[in-house]
Formats: structure tokens, sequence, C-alpha cells
């Protein structure tokens, strides 16, 4: 691997820090978006560290983090050991990489060895720093220099990490690493959100229990598969979800339509998980699904759409699952990102660019100041959708994907549930994407379906009725010729089947 070239806003981040290190500060923050490089960051920081004599520990709590840290020092020819499962050790070097779970239990809970020598300790996601197992290694090296790297500063329920660190040092934005190249832009389609009503939040977040209840439907899963055979099919695709068997779900849906689909989790086995990542990078699988394990460090940059199933109150995990998408891929033509949010995270959140103010202070909790000013009086436009494309726009501005504009005295818009839209830069929604003639080719191809399948006559029309809330527009003496349906139309259809199929089971219990 050839070491990689600093950008400069890179080299001014170490450069900065070097400075900060120089006034006394000990515990320092970088905050960079994700994809802006973090790790290429701190290799060239270790780099001059051990020129300099000094002893180096960087501190992930995944695999990928440790494996991804260990290729991006190789690539500056920086020795180093590795204390992770699986990896023998070795002690005798300046640098070590380490799984944060395997030193604790080595070091502190069973003292099997001892905590390596370190004038300067890394903590990559150091979002989780205030955990007791970050802070008992922390508290265990009071003469080092702490610096954290993180794209959210700030814990699951939004507060800030001024207990831990002391100082921040910041990365251009999204939008600047966007506008000079860095980063791709995204793309934003969002369905009407969920109701999430009654559901109780702890810690800062949806309760998973209440929350996969409510979601992990076959109408909201159909739904996920319909829109992106239509809107995405050939891009390789990172779904999240609330809990394993969501993930599951979607995956066996995605296959159930002809997609390459995997699913992963915290319990899949090793060689499993890399021979998953390895096929998604060499393009043999479509979609991976699954749920927190893929949301923090993983560095994929052929990922170009991502599906959000996933509600959260969290805007720190709602922005770490969307830069998944954001990287450039140098070796590829990928121009943008798609994201499909089937989770009303968007309005919840923002868009991903939206430019957010973080603060370290331990009693206040991040905002995105952008967003929340959107629709109140005047002082910014709500986030809306399209009513012709369902992109998420900017409310009384143009559509930026598809060109509407909007009418003076705009009436009420029926927009189809769970329709995507994209949301365009002006932050509002754009409607329902079919157009007039991708309404007739849907309606020919239920006409094909039900003579197939043998369903009644009318049936056709009823199915087109349930999904666009209007009788399609020929006479029923004299129907379209029906056409061979495609696998997003198959799946609509079976989606709808299977919930008929459970509100009728339900119906005999309850009368019974």
């Amino acid at each position: 691997m050839s070491a990689p070239t600093l950008h400069p806003y890179q080299a001014e981040v170490i450069e900065r820090l070097k400075q900060a290190i120089a006034a006394g500060h000990r515990r320092l923050c970088v905050v960079a978006p994700t994809g802006s490089g973090k790790t290429v960051i701190a290799a060239e920081m270790i780099r001059g560290a051990t020129a300099r004599g000094q002893r180096v520990i960087f501190m992930g709590h995944r695999r990928e983090l440790t494996e991804q840290t260990s290729q991006k020092l190789d690539a500056v020819e920086v020795d180093h050991g590795i204390v992770q499962a699986g990896f023998p050790a070795r002690p005798s070097a300046k640098v070590q990489v380490c799984s944060i779970q395997t030193l604790h239990a080595r070091a502190i809970r069973s003292g099997s060895i001892h905590l390596p020598p370190a004038d300067l300790l890394f903590i990559d996601e150091c979002h989780h720093a205030r955990a007791r197992m970050y802070e008992t290694i922390i508290a265990a090296y009071p003469g080092a220099i702490i610096i954290g790297l993180t794209a959210t500063p700030c814990r699951a329920d939004g507060r800030g990490l001024g207990n831990t660190f002391h100082a921040l040092i910041e990365c251009p934005s999204v939008t600047k690493l966007t506008e000079d190249k860095y980063l791709v832009p995204a793309r934003v389609y969002a369905p009407t959100q969920p109701d999430l009503r009654g559901i109780k939040v702890k810690l800062g977040d949806f309760v998973e229990s209440q929350l996969a209840a409510r979601i992990n439907t076959v109408h909201l899963i159909g739904d996920i598969v319909e829109h992106w055979h239509r809107l995405a099919k050939g891009r390789r695709t990172i779904a999240f979800t609330v809990n394993v068997a969501h993930s599951v779900h979607v995956r066996d849906e995605f296959r159930r339509s002809g997609v390459l689909a995997e699913h992963i989790d915290g319990t899949t086995p090793l060689e499993e998980r890399r021979r998953i990542l390895a096929d998604f990078a060499g393009g043999k699988v479509d979609v991976i699904c699954n749920c927190s394990v893929l949301t923090e460090g993983w560095d994929r940059p052929e990922a170009s759409c991502l599906i959000l199933a996933r509600p959260t109150k969290s805007l720190g995990l709602f922005r770490q699952m969307v830069g998944r998408v954001l990287r450039v891929h140098p070796e590829s033509c990928k121009a943008d990102a798609l994201i499909f949010d089937h989770a009303g995270a968007v309005f919840e959140h923002g868009l991903p660019d939206d430019e957010i103010v973080w603060e370290l202070h331990e009693d206040r909790r991040a905002q995105n100041s952008t967003h929340s000013v959107r629709g109140m009086g005047g002082r910014a436009p709500a986030l809306v959708t399209c009513p012709e494309c369902s992109a998420v726009r900017f409310e009384g501005r143009p559509c930026t994907a598809c060109g509407w504009h909007p009418v003076r005295k705009p009436r009420p818009i029926d927009v189809a549930e769970g329709e995507l839209g994209e949301v365009g830069r002006d932050h509002s929604v754009r409607a329902n994407i079919y157009q007039p003639d991708e309404k007739r080719r849907f309606h020919r191809q239920l006409l094909w379906i039900a003579r197939e399948w043998g369903r009644r006559s009318g049936w056709a029309a009823h199915a087109y009725k349930a999904k666009f809330g209007s009788w399609p527009d020929v006479p029923p003496w004299a129907p379209p010729e029906p056409e061979p349906p495609d696998a997003a139309v198959r799946a609509w259809v079976r989606s709808r089947d299977i919930a008929f199929a459970k509100a009728m089971a339900a119906k005999r219990r309850s009368a019974s």
C-alpha cells in the first residue's frame, strides 16, 4: 500500500494539533466529517511522534478499526504491534494499535499483560470516551497527551465531551469538503414520517424493542425493496435497521426479489463477516443489512446508496450512518450518494451537509441549528416533499431534481404512504416519483400478475388504487396489454399479500 498524500486541510489540522500541544493542551478532540481522513491524520502524527522517540497507543472499539489503522500505519512505514484477539503480541513495538476491549481485558481485568507505555494516546470514535472502560484506560495514562478522533463529538444523548476533552480541533465541514471534491454530494429521498408516537425514549434514543415492533412490518419493508429497485438498482447499498430480526427480514425480502443481499450483526462469525465485506467490495453482494455494526469507522467508498430503516433521536448516530456513503471512490464514476430515508430522520435532524456547531460542554446537547429554525415563522424554509418526484426540497422553492416550481397558492397534496421523495437543497421533499407512463406500466404489470396468479377481474384496478389513491386511467372494458412485472412490482404485491394475510389472521384470533 502506497503512503497516502496529505490533503492541505489534513496538513493544516496536524499543524494546529502541534500548536495546541506546544501551548500546553493535553486533551484534544479532532472533529472531522466521516470520510475526511481522520486515520490518515493520526498516522502522520504517529509517524512524527515515533521519529522523536515517543511511544504511542491507538485505541478503537471495532476489529475493522484496528485493521484499517494497521493498514494506514503500514502505508507510512510505522512499525507497530496489535493488541487484538487473533494477532501475535509485539510488546517491544513503540506503537500499539489496540482493541479497547482486548486491552482492558488483558491489562486491567486479568492483568495478563502490562499496560503498554504511551506518551501519546489516540482514541478513535472518541464519542464513546465517557464509557467506563475508556475512562479506566485514560486514567491509567495521567502523563500522556490524549487525542480523540470523531465525526460527532457528542454522547448518544447529545451531550458534549467536556469531561474528557478540553479543546476542539475542527476539520472543514461536509459542505466544504463536498465543494472541494473530497466527498460526494448526497441526494436524499424520503417517505412521509413513520408514526413513532408512544415509543419511549431511553438514554437519548428510542427503546429498541418498541421501535422494532413499529418498524419491522411487511408493508414498510416492501416499500424499501420496491424503491431500491426503481431508483438504486446496481448501486452497492448499506441498510441500517433496528435490530437483528429487522435486518434479517430486510435481507430476505431483497433476496426474494432477486437481489444479492447479506446480513451481519455482532454475532456473525469473523470469517463470514470478512467474506461478506470482501464480496461487497468486489461487487458480488449488492446490499448489506446490519444493525449497529457498520455505523462507525467502516470505510468502503464503493458504497453509494444508504437505506435508513432505523429511526433515531440521536443526531450523532444519524450523521454517522449517512457518512458511510459520502466517500469519494476514485476508481469508479461515483458522482453522488443516494440516501433513502424510510425513518423520517432527515426531518428530525436535517440534511447530511448541514453545518453543526459542536460544543464540548457536557451539559449542552448537540443541535443542528440550521435545521432547528426551518419552518419557524419564515426564518428558514421547511423541508417538504416535491409533489412531482418525491425529492426533499425547501418549501416554496423549485425542486432541484425535476425542476418543479411551486404555485403561488399551493393546495394540500396527498402523498402516498411510504412513497419516497428526494430531499432537495432547499430542504423540501418532492412527492411521488411515479410519472404517468410509469403508472401505466405499473398497471400493465399488475394485469400480468392477475392473469399469472388467476386473480379475479378487477384485482389489478383495486391494487392500483391502493398504490396511487386513484383508479387507473383506462376504461375497464378495454384494459391495456399485460406486461411482465419487474422485481419492484412483485415485491410490492408480495408485501401487500403478506400484510393482508397477517391482518386476517389477527382478525380471526380476536374473533375467537
